[in-house]
């Protein structure tokens, strides 16, 4: 019987106690410092009542404490729901309602960007913690239990209506770990030391840089903030890190910081690059300045996350996400889910261990995108005959800025609720170092509106991230027969 996930982090404790497992603000934990913190963990959640099947909803950064909690979680039987702390209050209410958490712990420190809504109103309890000690005793609320084999459960940015929850097993996570560390020709779980530093509220980070580390025994930087980089690079030369994973927009962070004069890591080796397409311009930069190829990967939350990725700086094709990873199967189908002959383009379904089962209370959603055991990724690919994949296009509007998955009818609400404003359309543009930015096309109901007063408006309700770089005002949109805005015409324009 295969293992679950806290079962795998307590068999490599027992191994070997007094190994270095993860390296925060300057200084080592052994394995004992870390289990020892998930069993004070998992008695303060079992005194609260916490249960089998219950969740744990989380506003923190990265920090020991929410890999602990997760544990603990995983100890009792249940799953956390690690949230994003610059979501801004509206989506965040949201996100509780829908995952009807047992109780939401939040960072005990001064936060630049957090949520705003009075904690004292909220009918869950709100639980203030340290980044790198026990949660204080408390009350739980009432939750719903659910299916224990869920582990996690991530909400990942749809391109229209609510954000999805993908709930994860500890099986789906188990074997994407497992799958990639087998598929990296020279991962060596010894002596590498990974960099945990992208969000772990993304599949991405939490999955592909946590718990890879945790689950395979590698050893891991901790990282609250990546920014600035500078920082990064010092934390990175003092813990030795050898790989790192991150979204393009970090490799251009750690490239220009490189270029004003930061030391680079002597052992750095590996640099995978997910989240986004990889710019391959900034290839070349890359070499000169870190000393390294970069590896780029693809992935979605659905699969947890990793999908393909190119196995080594020797066995890379510049330009491709690689080779899929072991356990997946798939098929590449045209427009009538039919399925297209070797080499053609078409939308990539995928089938395996590490994919989940369907959307969280999203029946409609998962009846969608799920049919007789296969998963529609959405995205238009090409894969030669050595297998190596090439994402030519995304099948939705969505856009990405920095990694981070931005749906346009968000953005568009927010400024369609703008006394001055008739209609708008958002739409990515090409940046070349968040990948993309968003702009905004707007009409306007008063011609003395600004795009100044337009951009502080939005910054006011939606993350900086969300928030349009740069606003058109236009007479009208391209539309079809129907009405609907050509968001594929606005991209031309």
């Amino acid at each position: 019987m295969e293992k679950s996930l806290h079962e795998i982090v307590e068999s490599l404790y027992l191994k070997a106690p007094d190994e270095k497992m993860l390296w925060w603000k300057g200084h080592w934990w052994s394995r004992k410092d870390f289990f020892d913190l998930t069993i004070e963990m998992e008695k303060r959640l079992a005194d609260s009542g916490f249960k089998e099947g219950y969740r744990i909803a989380t506003l923190l950064p990265n920090c020991p404490s929410l890999l602990a909690l997760s544990v603990s979680c995983w100890r009792l039987g249940g799953a956390v729901v690690p949230l994003n702390l610059t979501a801004g209050p509206g989506s965040l209410i949201k996100y509780f309602d829908h995952c009807d958490p047992f109780a939401i712990v939040i960072a005990d420190i001064p936060m630049k960007h957090t949520f705003q809504f009075d904690t004292a109103k909220m009918k869950i309890p709100v639980i203030k913690t340290s980044l790198e000690g026990n949660i204080p005793s408390f009350s739980g609320g009432r939750c719903q239990k659910e299916d224990p084999s869920t582990a996690v459960l991530f909400y990942t940015s749809g391109t229209t209506g609510f954000p999805k929850a993908v709930p994860l097993t500890h099986g789906n996570l188990r074997s994407n770990v497992f799958a990639a560390v087998s598929h990296f020709k020279d991962l060596d779980t010894e002596t590498d030391i990974i960099m945990n530093a992208l969000p772990n509220f993304h599949a991405l980070g939490y999955s592909s840089s946590g718990l890879l580390a945790m689950l395979s025994g590698i050893k891991q930087l901790v990282l609250p903030t990546f920014m600035p980089p500078e920082t990064a690079l010092e934390a990175m030369n003092a813990s030795g890190v050898t790989f790192v994973i991150a979204v393009p927009t970090m490799i251009a962070l750690l490239v220009s910081a490189a270029a004003r004069g930061s030391a680079v890591p002597p052992h750095l080796k590996k640099l995978v690059s997910g989240g986004d397409r990889f710019p391959v311009a900034l290839d070349a930069r890359v070499q000169r300045l870190l000393g390294v190829s970069v590896c780029e990967g693809y992935g979605l939350t659905e699969c947890s996350p990793v999908v393909a990725v190119n196995q080594s700086p020797s066995a890379r094709k510049v330009g491709t996400v690689g080779p899929l990873l072991p356990g997946f199967e798939y098929e590449v189908r045209g427009a009538a889910d039919e399925v297209l002959a070797p080499g053609m383009e078409g939308i990539l379904w995928l089938k395996g261990p590490s994919i989940t089962s369907g959307y969280f209370r999203d029946p409609e959603n998962t009846a969608e995108k799920f049919k007789d055991g296969w998963f529609d990724t959405g995205d238009i690919v090409k894969i030669d005959d050595e297998g190596y994949v090439t994402i030519l296009d995304r099948a939705s509007d969505l856009i990405i800025v920095g990694g981070f998955n931005v749906y346009p009818q968000e953005v568009e609400a927010i400024l369609n609720s703008h006394p001055k404003v008739k209609e708008s359309a958002a739409v990515g543009m090409v940046h070349s170092v968040s990948g993309q930015i968003v702009k905004a096309f707007v009409i306007r109901a008063d011609n003395d509106v600004t795009t100044r007063e337009l951009q502080n408006f939005c910054k006011d309700k939606l993350a900086h991230y969300k928030t349009p770089r740069v606003i058109e005002f236009v007479d009208d949109f391209p539309r079809n027969s129907l009405g609907k805005v050509l968001r594929r015409k606005l991209r031309e324009w």
